[in-house]
């Protein structure tokens, strides 16, 4: 006869199977994100190489939230893309580096960063994997200081034995690090606003009035959807392109210990990109503040005030701002319109993404 098993063997064992089974519902309804994303979104398209994996997945959400990516284990992705606050850092401009210093730019939101041609405020990254080795490798972000540096960390540590190996079939590699958080973020989707529910689910009331009356400005008088585009079907709030808006030019010359932010010039070196920055997505745009490439606009209204005013009167800003002649009534209205952006479904990628820490 054996003997019975240790009541805490017993719990361990029990747990650790509970652990697994939470690890298979998560990964699958990552999955099932991607597969059919929430109403208001397009279908992704994907490559055979980054399709969805659910070994991927579980590694990529591991990665970014650990602090050990960076070169003084003192910041991990989620630092400055922090999932309760709809994966951006709100209430302060700019975020600070491992280096304790604050960085020149506002950390976007990742929520539906799937659907992004080109990565970065400037553009520089050309894929959502190659994205990675912008703040792992820059000194004032993560500052890991060389490639075999931080490849050699991640071999010793135990939690990470073999993980790469069954997720890819390779060892830990720079590159293998990318894909795995990409596959972690292409599932953070959030959609189903009450716009989405109004305009794409057919409910008459999800949306109120005022806030029908702000997308119709959006779409018309304020002529905002000619950057920030509203499809038939679908809406992803972005041109995908690059616009100087004059925030550069409001700001005045940078501080003698500064350097000058030239948007997407620093990566085309064009002359023509100077102070041009990526139009941002929209969706969840409500619980995002600070705003604009700098988080120089503290709210929504703001921002409308900003534009409506006609930017800032620097010359070289896109000719497609100018005055707007909005009334009080049609900025409150447009406000409403953008809270009407906020996604139903954050709470589930919080749940999910907390499952790597154990907690907040």
């Amino acid at each position: 006869m054996l003997s019975p098993r240790p009541v805490g063997a017993a719990l361990i064992v029990l747990a650790a199977a509970a652990s697994l089974a939470g690890d298979r519902d998560r990964n699958a309804e990552a999955l099932a994100r991607i597969a059919h994303p929430p109403l208001g979104l397009p279908s992704l398209v994907l490559s055979e190489q980054d399709a969805p994996d659910a070994e991927r997945i579980a590694l990529g959400r591991k990665l970014f939230f650990d602090p050990r990516l960076s070169g003084n284990g003192s910041i991990a992705c989620a630092t400055c893309h922090v999932p309760e606050q709809a994966f951006t850092q709100t209430g302060r401009p700019t975020p600070k580096g491992a280096d304790g210093k604050r960085l020149r730019r506002n950390a976007p939101s990742l929520l539906n960063v799937a659907y992004e041609e080109l990565l970065m405020r400037d553009g520089e990254a050309p894929s959502l994997q190659a994205q990675i080795l912008v703040p792992l490798f820059e000194p004032h972000e993560m500052a890991n200081p060389t490639f075999k540096g931080l490849i050699v960390r991640l071999e010793q540590l135990p939690d990470y034995r073999d993980r790469f190996e069954k997720a890819f079939g390779a060892p830990v590699s720079v590159p293998l690090i990318g894909k795995a958080i990409a596959s972690y973020e292409r599932s953070l989707l959030c959609a189903q606003s009450p716009f989405d529910r109004w305009r794409y689910g057919g409910e008459a009331g999800a949306m109120t009035a005022q806030a029908q009356q702000g997308f119709r400005l959006f779409t018309g008088k304020a002529q905002c959807s000619a950057c920030h585009s509203v499809g038939e079907r679908d809406a992803l709030f972005t041109d995908h392109g690059f616009h100087n808006t004059g925030l550069s030019f409001r700001a005045g010359p940078p501080a003698a210990e500064t350097v000058e932010d030239r948007g997407r010039q620093e990566v085309t070196h064009e002359p023509g990109d100077a102070h041009k920055f990526k139009t941002p997505g929209l969706r969840d745009v409500a619980r995002t503040a600070p705003y604009m490439h700098d988080g120089s606009l503290g709210s929504l209204e703001e921002v409308v005030r900003y534009y409506n005013g006609g930017g800032s009167g620097d010359p070289a800003q896109d000719a497609a701002i100018r005055p707007l002649g909005l009334s009080e009534q049609e900025i409150a209205a447009l406000v409403a319109f953008l809270d009407g952006l906020t996604c139903d479904g954050l709470e589930a990628l919080i749940e999910d993404a907390r499952s790597a820490t154990g907690g907040p």
